[in-house]
């Protein structure tokens, strides 16, 4: 058919149209129902995600080699000496970046939606172009010399990726959750050539949880992402260092102890971000202009301790190889958590994994020259006690013990130091959660008033409100009505309760019909005979807080009340509960990996 006859033909348009839909909603059945096509599309995100990563990272470096001239090979971190021509790099990046931020404020909420608190509250959907943004926020933001990590924005990216690929496929709400993982996690893994990191860092951080389904999909992504950093050349990070294998009971209780350390350091920081962040808002002038106040103060700590710039990849590498005194090892440790702690509190974009890994080697390499000092080392090697405080200090402030413990076992190959890790790691993460509670990501929302501690999914339980679950049929009366004309607008199995209304239409407790009918002798208004006057739900309360409402009144059925004390329906306590039950049942067949 040529052009001309197609051009008449809109009924052809149509089936065709229609055709294509078609095919395109049974591939989508296809790929739901299989998880080979599902762990297949996961290694393709896997790849576009080390791909993220790459693109993101030439960005970061492209900024460095601009600014302060350091080479293809070299590290920002590593350069002993700021050049003057680039000491105001920092102000300069904060003024771009707070400057971008309003601009993009102006239009669009400044509330970006990550990794985890998509997959705790909005069922894995995220948005591209906030991720974007994002990701030129952490590209300003590390490039210019600020002393944060791009991490956060090769696991935005690589989410993001996924999201946008299971959004288009119109996946389940499990599936989404566990490719939103698998992107995340398969961009950890490019970044540090660590593929069980990757996955690991999926499975603990993103998504909350182990099951078998999402074994599959997310670790052939995390070595996608690893392999194709890999292809390219790219090498991740890479530590020699051997710890002897006659690891004591001793060695591994200086271990812990350092996990306790690690963690009270943790806490610490993070809560000096949320100090200085409130300190900044209060500060005079425009809110786009706090940025290049840091950057006026991490200038200042660059221009005395060059390795606080950046996030300290080189200087990690560096340190661990330099003979460094204790009072060196605590005016680093004092200067690089400082610059953390204001690059983040005055608004610069980016995250604490790679800083925490750094500010962790510090820490235990302080720690095991303090020992030698007070002849108390037990032949605990200050490298391998700077790898198991990097370990322990990325979980006190990431969280994931086993994610960072295979980081270090894949970047040592160190078995025993694995061991050691692992230790100091549990003890770390339970000392924070004992004390604290929250990772940095989820303090970081605990800030904007949110409440989850994980990534496990609680989303339905929002969307689960006892206005979506009341019955809006209730039937009611007025409360100053006689009981006979109760008795003889509602006989006995007529109905269970009615709502008793006052003068005005509001609420005023609820009447049980076989109470009324149970008691002849009864007189006066039908007021007197309604319970639970004080006690009613509101509409947007979630499950949780109906559950809770209905054990402390003790009541089988309360009233659903709009803030203007008009009644709007009716939700009984066996129906919550059962809704409940559902809701928690298909839960665990999604963590099951059941149907």
């Amino acid at each position: 058919m040529d052009a001309g006859v197609e051009a008449h033909d809109p009924i052809g348009r149509r089936r065709r149209a229609h055709g294509g839909l078609g095919l395109l909603a049974l591939a989508r059945r296809r790929i739901r129902a299989s998880e080979v096509w599902l762990t297949a599309i996961a290694i393709g995100i896997g790849a576009l995600a080390g791909l993220s990563t790459l693109v993101i990272a030439a960005c970061a470096h492209g900024l460095q080699w601009l600014f302060y001239g350091v080479g293809p090979n070299q590290r920002l971190s590593t350069i002993t000496v700021v050049p003057p021509a680039a000491v105001l790099v920092p102000v300069i990046g904060g003024l771009a970046l707070g400057l971008m931020t309003w601009l993009w404020g102006r239009r669009r909420s400044l509330t970006i939606v990550d990794p985890v608190e998509a997959n705790a509250l909005h069922g894995g959907r995220m948005s591209m172009r906030e991720s974007l943004f994002l990701a030129v926020q952490s590209i300003i933001s590390n490039g210019s010399g600020a002393s944060v990590g791009l991490e956060a924005a090769y696991a935005q990216m690589g989410a993001a990726i996924a999201s946008k690929t299971g959004g288009t496929l119109n996946l389940r709400r499990s599936d989404l959750r566990t490719f939103v993982g698998a992107g995340a996690g398969a961009a950890i893994a490019a970044a540090f050539g660590a593929p069980l990191t990757g996955a690991f860092y999926a499975f603990e951080i993103i998504i909350g949880s182990y099951a078998v389904g999402n074994i599959a999909p997310v670790v052939g992504a995390a070595l996608a992402g690893a392999l194709v950093v890999h292809f390219l050349g790219e090498g991740g990070l890479v530590i020699h260092v051997f710890a002897t294998d006659s690891l004591t009971l001793t060695h591994y209780l200086l271990f812990a102890i350092l996990g306790v350390i690690c963690a009270v350091l943790g806490i610490a920081i993070m809560r000096l971000v949320a100090l200085v962040e409130r300190v900044a808002a209060r500060a005079p002038g425009p809110r786009w202009i706090r940025p290049a106040l840091g950057g006026f103060l991490l200038a200042g700590l660059a221009w005395m301790q060059p390795q606080t710039l950046s996030s300290g990849h080189g200087a990690l590498a560096m340190d661990l190889a330099a003979h460094l005194v204790l009072a060196s090892l605590g005016w680093l440790i004092l200067a690089k958590a400082s610059a953390s702690i204001i690059a983040l509190g005055f608004g610069f974009r980016g995250g604490l994994f790679f800083a925490s890994l750094f500010l962790g080697s510090l820490v235990g390499r302080f720690y095991a020259l303090a020992l030698t000092a007070l002849s108390a080392h037990h032949g605990i090697d200050p490298v391998a006690a700077s790898l198991v405080g990097m370990g322990a200090m990325a979980v006190a402030i990431i969280g994931g013990p086993f994610t960072m413990t295979f980081l270090v076992l894949e970047t040592t190959g160190d078995f025993a130091l694995t061991a050691a890790t692992l230790a100091a790691s549990i003890t770390a993460s339970l000392v924070v959660r004992e004390l604290f509670g929250y990772s940095f990501s989820t303090w970081r929302l605990h800030m904007r008033g949110e409440t989850i501690r994980s990534a496990q999914d609680v989303g339905w339980m929002r969307t689960l409100t006892a206005g979506r679950m009341m019955r809006g049929d209730a039937k009611s009366i007025a409360a100053a009505a006689s009981i006979e004309e109760f008795r003889s607008r509602y006989p006995l199995g007529s109905a269970r309760w009615v709502v008793a209304l006052d003068d005005a239409g509001r609420y005023a407790g609820i009447i049980r019909v076989a109470t009324v009918h149970a008691d002849p002798d009864a007189g006066g208004p039908i007021g007197g005979k309604a319970i639970t006057r004080n006690a009613w739900l509101l509409p947007s309360m979630n499950i949780k807080e109906v559950m809770r409402i209905f054990d402390e009144t003790e009541s089988d059925e309360l009233a659903v009340v709009g803030d203007d004390g008009k009644v709007l329906g009716v939700l009984t306590e066996a129906y919550a509960t059962r809704r409940y039950a559902e809701e928690l049942e298909k839960a665990r067949r999604d963590l099951a990996g059941g149907e």
